[in-house]
């Protein structure tokens, strides 16, 4: 079976059961930059990609459902809150200072 290229943001995992995505390609070095999902950016010989293809240690997978493990992004609720805002709204405006006099 023929070696298929890396494309970026193709997904492959390792058969270590390591998941990854294909986030840079330089044909100029023959290099592949990877980056597993918990963010850990490693670089990759197209020669070393063609060995482990064909080995059947690297194949190809479907991304994570949820993507957010190389990223620092916060979970955020129903209503859009990030996970820090426990509820309360955001949007909460002070009254009024009528009746206040700063001269006093």
């Amino acid at each position: 079976m023929a070696t298929p290229q890396p494309a970026i943001g193709d997904w492959y995992r390792l058969n270590g059961g390591a998941l990854f995505e294909v986030v840079a390609l330089d044909d100029d070095d023959g290099t592949i930059e990877i980056q597993y999902f918990d963010g850990t950016v490693e670089e990759m010989d197209i020669e070393d990609w063609e060995a482990q293809w064909e080995d059947g240690a690297l194949e190809l997978a479907e991304a994570p459902e949820d993507w957010s493990g190389s990223v620092d992004v916060e979970a955020t609720d129903d209503q859009g809150r990030g996970s820090d805002s426990l509820g309360e709204d955001r949007d909460l405006r002070a009254s009024g200072l009528e009746g206040i006099d700063l001269f006093e």
